[in-house]
This record gives structure tokens, C-alpha cells and sequence, in this order.
């Protein structure tokens, strides 16, 4: 076995068991942890077959930005564990059988793309270019609608997460610029024309006495 192969094996290994303590631990914390540690192993077998900007692009965006705020926010809400795995190993059975028929099905359509005896050789101009321009290339021109409209429906996912999560609280203090600006002077000032009425000073009990001496 070749040292490539030791480390692919490795890397696979630590991947399934960090996949697998991810639906498994008790505590929220420790699952997001094992989910970083899923992305970098995942990272390194790319590494390990060549694909040099997708093992960069999965630890720059979801190990070092999508993760880290889930755990910020993870840790931020203090959830309770024992309420999400309520019910977890009676549902597990249905949830082992989804998994294995997802798990089939995509053998079933990824298995055609392991035979590298079908694959065509590439020209020697294009291997100079690297992997990282070839994908490019590929994406802004061969795949440029299909990215569109994956762009369009994450911005539709973005926009209907927020206008689902967002709540109106009623402590809440806010202006309305366009009452603001219709508002007239009679609605904030009222002058009222009164009379003025003074009421006489009371003359305390214990100094009445006292000024009546003064008087003798």
C-alpha cells in the first residue's frame, strides 16, 4: 500500500467517525465540533485526489466561516439536547432505511464517474492550465445557467428564512419617517387659554402663635 493510500484510508476513517459522533453526541457543542472535524478530513481526501481549490474552498467557507458561526450560535442559545434526542432511537430504524436508500442512490449515479479506464485522456495544454482554471472555465461557461439558478434559488432560501424567522416585538420603539413628514403643527402643539388663579399661601399652625406675639 502506497502512502497515498494509507493516508486516504485515514482520512476516510476519521471522516465516518466524526460523521457518525455528529448525530450522536449529547451535547450541541461537541456535535458542531465533530462536524469541523468531518469538513477538514473531507478536505484532505480532496487534497489527497488533486482537487486542490475545492480542499481550499471547503475550509475557507464552511470550516472557517459557515461552522464557526454555527458554534458561535450554538453557543450563544444554550439549546437543550435531551429535547431533540427525544424519540431518537424509535425513529431510528426509518431513519437508518432513508439513509441507506440515499446512500444507494447516489452509489448508482456516482459510480460511473470512478472508472478511470473510460476516462478520456486530457490534452497536454489543458493540464498545464492547473485544476483550479479548468474549473473555473468549466462553471462560467459550460455550467453558467444551471449556477445562476442555484444563485437565485439560495437568494429565494436567504430571503424566505428571514421572512420566516423575523418577529415584530412589541417593546420594540420605531420612527415612521413618512408620518413624520405629514404630521402638521396642530397635531403636536395645542395652545389652551386659561385663567390664572393663585391660591393663598397657608400659614402653618405652630408659626401662627408666634406672629401673634410679635403683634403685642
Amino acid at each position: 500500500m502506497t502512502t497515498t493510500g494509507a493516508l486516504f484510508y485515514l482520512f476516510s476513517a476519521v471522516l465516518l467517525l466524526a460523521s457518525f459522533r455528529v448525530i450522536t453526541a449529547r451535547s450541541t457543542v461537541h456535535a458542531v465540533l465533530f462536524l469541523v472535524l468531518a469538513f477538514a478530513s473531507a478536505s484532505a481526501i480532496w487534497m489527497l485526489l488533486k482537487a486542490e481549490f475545492l480542499a481550499i474552498t471547503l475550509v475557507l467557507v464552511y470550516v472557517g466561516a459557515v461552522m464557526v458561526l454555527f458554534l458561535f450560535v450554538v453557543m450563544m442559545l444554550d439549546l437543550n439536547a435531551d429535547d431533540f434526542r427525544d424519540g431518537f432511537w424509535r425513529h431510528l430504524p426509518l431513519a437508518g432505511f432513508v439513509g441507506a436508500v440515499i446512500a444507494l442512490e447516489m452509489a448508482l449515479v456516482l459510480m460511473g464517474g470512478f472508472r478511470l479506464t473510460d476516462a478520456p485522456a486530457m490534452d497536454a495544454a489543458m493540464v498545464k492550465l492547473g485544476n483550479t482554471r479548468l474549473l473555473g472555465i468549466e462553471i462560467y461557461t459550460k455550467y453558467l445557467y444551471p449556477l445562476q439558478i442555484a444563485a437565485v434559488l439560495l437568494l429565494v432560501a436567504i430571503i424566505a428564512a428571514i421572512a420566516l424567522t423575523l418577529r415584530r416585538r412589541k417593546d420594540s420603539r420605531s420612527q415612521n419617517p413618512s408620518e413624520q413628514v405629514r404630521v402638521k403643527k396642530a397635531d403636536r402643539v395645542r395652545i389652551v387659554k386659561m385663567d390664572a388663579v393663585i391660591d393663598a399661601p397657608s400659614v402653618p399652625a405652630q408659626a401662627a402663635p408666634a406672629a401673634e406675639g410679635d403683634k403685642k
